[in-house]
């Protein structure tokens, strides 16, 4: 016993010191530098502290601390950024494919809240609410006459789901109040997919958020079931998004095994992302649209795609980001989103633009596009920063700057009148579309389709009368309107009419149809040649 009562002090020392070498291990200090050591803060944190401590005036620490970190930021790659813990939900919003919400589209005329669309079967649908009501409250918020701004809207409308609303609205000047139960809002992904003809159909996508390539395959099914052999899709203006959604796109036009994309870093070792399983469209025509706004994740698809000689590429360069961002999450709810690696077309492409002159060169290389005449001429080989690469056909490719297309179309560069600019720029011509629809609407929902809308609504005449002294009071005189620029508008109030009856397909369904890069690729699925060698058109 005398034994034991001496080395037990000891015992307890030792297992004590053990423990706190393991609590060390996992769980480690970065302040100390080591166990039993006193390191030192950042420069950067010692002097947030400091502010916080000694500042003449109160200060935000919050603020501050996110100014530090988007200064550092700066001097990185343009595309790794901070996101706030407050904008987390709304940023993942759109990648998610839905939201929690009570599903009504809705347009801000004369300072009032008018619901332009109701989704079928969503949770206004369900309550009663109609296109035409006018929100005048929201649980006890008034939304009307105080200048309303669509994110205040929003903010109201959106919360968790199954939770209650209250919205209250005019209705032919009658006030009635709804009681809606939030629910899943979906956010498409796809705009529009409809046959051109009799064997040719057409796709456009917007995004890669989770459910796009969901929403591809049940496109893609039914215009197969249709008759489709070939197919035209879209994705101009499309930025990017789910980087597997378009591997698992890509994977119904290529072969089994075939590359479609790899990353590299310095340190991130190289990963290949590969086709998988038998494609639903491995062979017929193929032709992608693309345009200065494609990017990312969109560029991805189009470059395995050309690189495997798979599709022909129409319209113009692409915009050119080619860098994978990692989220790091951080211990405030907030996330850093880093590059961490590059995107690497099949051939070995390089699909990242140099950003080497700065952020502002980089941000404004796209307008720059404009003033040395690159969308009107196509001619990139003298600015593009990569090799030019062969492609199993023999097709030159280039790298360093997006995907440069087989087949150029020219940006319309014909200057539009002043008053028609205006006509766009304030809104007018969204606000006559609205009345107009709400004064029409039995004589609009007269037409089954877009189709039957496009060739049987014979009212321009009218139209463009009604609108000239509608825009009037906005200080716009159409009169005298070039017959060029009438036209233009004239397909303009049709296509929007179009999306309020089929929502976005209606809208691209006519807009389509003097679309001259649509045009093109028509053109291309009647020729011969499937895969025509580099040309450019007017």
């Amino acid at each position: 016993m005398k034994k034991l009562n001496f080395w037990l002090p000891l015992l307890f020392a030792v297992v004590m010191i053990i423990g706190m070498i393991i609590g060390f291990r996992l769980y480690p200090n970065t302040n100390t530098g080591g166990f039993f050591k006193t390191g030192k803060l950042s420069p950067v944190q010692e002097v947030l502290d400091i502010i916080k401590d000694k500042y003449v005036d109160n200060v935000q620490s919050d603020s501050l601390s996110e100014e530090a970190i988007n200064g550092i930021l700066s001097h990185l790659d343009p595309h790794s950024y901070y996101i706030p813990a407050v904008d987390q939900v709304e940023m993942n919003e759109d990648l998610q494919g839905n939201f929690q919400g009570i599903g009504v589209e809705f347009q801000i005329l004369s300072d009032t809240v008018n619901i332009t669309n109701v989704l079928g079967g969503g949770p206004s649908d369900k309550a009663g609410l109609q296109v035409g009501d006018k929100i005048i409250r929201v649980n006890d918020s008034v939304v009307a006459g105080n200048g309303i701004t669509a994110e205040k809207i929003k903010k109201y409308l959106r919360g968790p789901g199954a939770s209650l609303v209250t919205v209250t609205t005019f209705r032919n000047y009658v006030p009635m109040k709804f009681s809606i139960q939030r629910g899943i809002i979906p956010l498409p992904a796809l705009d529009a997919s409809y046959m051109i003809n009799h064997e040719s159909g057409y796709i456009r996508i917007n995004k890669f958020s989770r459910t796009t390539f969901e929403e591809f395959m049940t496109a893609l099914g039914a215009l197969e079931k249709q008759g489709m052999k070939k197919l035209v899709l879209d994705i101009r203006g499309n930025g990017g998004g789910i980087v597997d959604e378009a591997v698992n796109m890509a994977d119904e036009f290529l072969g089994n095994d075939d590359l479609i994309v790899y990353t590299e870093g310095r340190k991130s070792p190289r990963k290949e992302y590969h086709a998988q399983r038998p494609g639903s469209f491995e062979s017929g025509k193929l032709i992608l649209l693309v345009d200065e706004g494609t990017a990312s994740a969109s560029e991805i698809l189009a470059g395995a795609l050309q690189d495997w000689d798979r599709a022909s590429i129409v319209g113009r360069r692409t915009f050119g980001k080619g860098l994978v961002q990692e989220p790091f999450e951080l211990n405030d709810g907030s996330e850093l989103r880093l590059t961490i690696a590059r995107y690497y077309t099949p051939l070995g492409r390089s699909i990242q633009k140099p950003y080497n002159k700065g952020r502002a060169a980089y941000n404004e290389e796209v307008i720059d596009r404009f003033h040395n005449g690159e969308v009107i001429h196509g001619d990139t080989t003298s600015i593009h920063a990569g090799p030019v690469f062969k492609t199993p056909a023999g097709r030159l490719v280039y790298g360093g700057g997006g995907i440069t297309p087989d087949v150029f179309v020219a940006i319309d560069t014909a200057q539009i009148s002043r008053e028609v600019s205006a006509l766009y720029i304030s809104g007018s011509l969204s606000n006559f579309i609205y009345e107009y629809y709400i004064h029409h609407q039995s004589e609009l929902k007269q037409f089954q389709s877009p189709a039957a809308f496009y060739t049987g609504f014979k009212k321009e005449t009218e139209v463009w009368s009604e609108l000239t002294n509608y825009v009037k009071k906005d200080s716009i005189n159409l009169t005298g309107t070039r017959p060029s620029d009438r036209e233009q508008v004239d397909i303009r109030v049709k296509a929007l009419l179009a999306r309020l009856l089929w929502r976005s397909e209606g809208y691209y369904y006519i807009m389509n149809q003097q679309d001259p890069v649509l045009k093109k690729a028509i053109e291309l699925l009647n020729s011969n040649n499937p895969m025509p060698s580099a040309v450019k058109t007017r």
